[in-house]
């Protein structure tokens, strides 16, 4: 079978208290219900989540969102090391793709959503955001920034697209509930396009405008 991997890396630091993890936390339901309901989309997809702070914890390891009842809550408080977000991932990857085709699947290059309110509080982060970029297990990563984040480090962070709260006018809980809502939307019609007769490739499906953010050009120095 062919399995298209989604990694959701999401900023646990004590700024996202309140509204912004509340949100992020009343979507994830949704999301899983969304998906795991979906065999077509579950059969085809697998769902990590991964929260930073101070370090970075795999709160849900990857997994088929219809083999779970819910997926793990998140909980704020800490700094923020971007680092260790980038080397959990990496870690998460290599052992994911190994175990996937352990098991006889075809695995397409995973998509990684990045979702931060501040500024990296690690020195060092860079470094590991290269050596992620540098390994064959790389993911297409798509970078949203809320509230104190700075624009320009969040197009650094992504590969594939990026946005930014858009102003003052949104909330960082409304903005994040049209973060999910953009990230569910991107599962299912990625998976969709998975051919179903066994033909390779698929169309990663991400949204071009998300209400309430703006889209950060990948190609200012």
């Amino acid at each position: 079978m062919q399995i298209l991997p989604f990694y959701l890396l999401c900023d646990e630091s004590g700024s996202m208290s309140g509204g912004p993890i509340d949100a992020i936390n009343n979507a994830l339901p949704e999301l899983h219900h969304e998906i795991s309901t979906n065999p077509t989309v579950a059969d085809k997809t697998r769902f990590c989540l991964i929260g930073f702070s101070d370090n970075a914890t795999v709160l849900q390891p990857l997994v088929d969102l219809s083999d779970i009842d819910q997926v793990p809550a998140l909980a704020a408080g800490g700094l923020t090391s971007y680092g260790d977000a980038f080397r959990t991932l990496l870690r998460c990857i290599e052992s994911d793709v190994a175990a996937l085709k352990g098991q006889g699947h075809e695995v397409y290059r995973p998509v990684a959503f990045f979702l931060s309110d501040g500024i990296p509080t690690d020195d060092g982060w860079e470094q590991a955001l290269k050596e992620l970029e540098l390994s064959r297990f790389c993911p297409k990563i798509i970078a949203f920034g809320i509230g104190d984040a700075e624009e320009a480090t969040i197009g650094q962070v992504a590969n594939f697209r990026a946005f930014m709260q858009k102003d003052a006018m949104v909330s960082p809980a409304q903005a994040l509930r049209e973060f999910a809502s953009s990230l569910t939307r991107s599962i299912v019609r990625s998976a969709s396009s998975i051919s179903v007769d066994g033909g390779s490739g698929f169309t990663l499906a991400v949204d071009e405008t998300v209400p309430g953010f703006s889209t950060v050009s990948l190609d200012k120095l």
